[in-house]
């Protein structure tokens, strides 16, 4: 079951491993799409030189103007469902979740009768390695909070950026228009695809899985400052407004 996994890049030309990456193409059944969202460094080269390398395996979208992470996602999963994926998703560029994690992830998405969505979550229990700051990890609750109060399914972390989906009809569309947020666009696509539309059901709650991670970094140099955090908390209310529409209107047509 081929898995497409998109990673979208923005002035990552310093941060990206580029043997990690491609160690990580050749895993079987799986392909690398990588996003260049209007970098300003020296990032398509870099991703041109990681094409060359793995030219079956890897595949780079660039995208001139800069639209922002959720954007980028968005076009680089559709891509990856018009080149035959039954499996897309995406990961971050810097690895925060790493490669035997995705692997884990895509191995669990690929058994059968698995869930069509699984997320990865960020959950420090004993026996895993979550490196996280406290300020991150305090807002980040705060967050996780409104979220799941927001997509009315009980998840921990919406937000980790290591989710996989099985091509669906909900999932196309679910990504056939723009999302509102730059950033928040995980609970955008999650809320979705449990909502539907009238023509197309959306995804029983059975169908949503979180996979705890094992490993997890919080890599410096982060995209996501204090400043878009709060931007980010701030689209909170538009995404909560564009889900309840979304309700309404499913909910006229039963």
């Amino acid at each position: 079951m081929k898995c497409e996994l998109v990673v979208p890049c923005f002035n990552e030309e310093k941060r990206l491993d580029r043997k990690a990456f491609v160690d990580l193409a050749r895993a079987p059944d799986l392909t690398l799409q990588f996003v260049d969202d209007g970098s300003k460094d020296g990032t398509l080269r870099v991703l041109r030189e990681l094409e060359a390398a793995q030219p079956d395996r890897i595949s780079v979208l660039p995208i001139q103007k800069n639209g922002g992470k959720g954007e980028a996602v968005r076009h680089g999963m559709l891509a990856g469902l018009a080149h035959g994926a039954a499996i897309v998703g995406y990961a971050d560029a810097d690895l925060s979740t790493p490669t035997h994690e995705l692997l884990r992830l895509r191995d669990r998405a690929v058994e059968p009768g698995s869930p069509s969505v699984i997320v990865g979550s960020r959950v420090l229990v004993m026996g895993t390695q979550i490196e996280r700051r406290l300020s991150r990890h305090l807002l980040g609750r705060v967050f996780a909070t409104f979220a799941a109060n927001i997509v009315q399914m009980p998840f921990y972390d919406t937000q980790c950026g290591a989710k996989l989906f099985r091509d669906t009809p909900a999932l196309r569309v679910a990504l056939a228009r723009p999302f509102l947020s730059r950033w928040a666009f995980d609970i955008e696509l999650l809320g979705r695809l449990r909502i539907g539309t009238p023509e197309v059901p959306g995804l029983p709650l059975a169908e949503f899985r979180e996979l705890p991670l094992e490993r997890w970094v919080d890599i410096p140099d982060s995209k996501l400052r204090f400043g878009g955090m709060a931007h980010t908390l701030a689209d909170l209310p538009l995404i909560a407004l564009e889900l309840s529409r979304m309700r309404q209107a499913v909910a006229g047509r039963s």
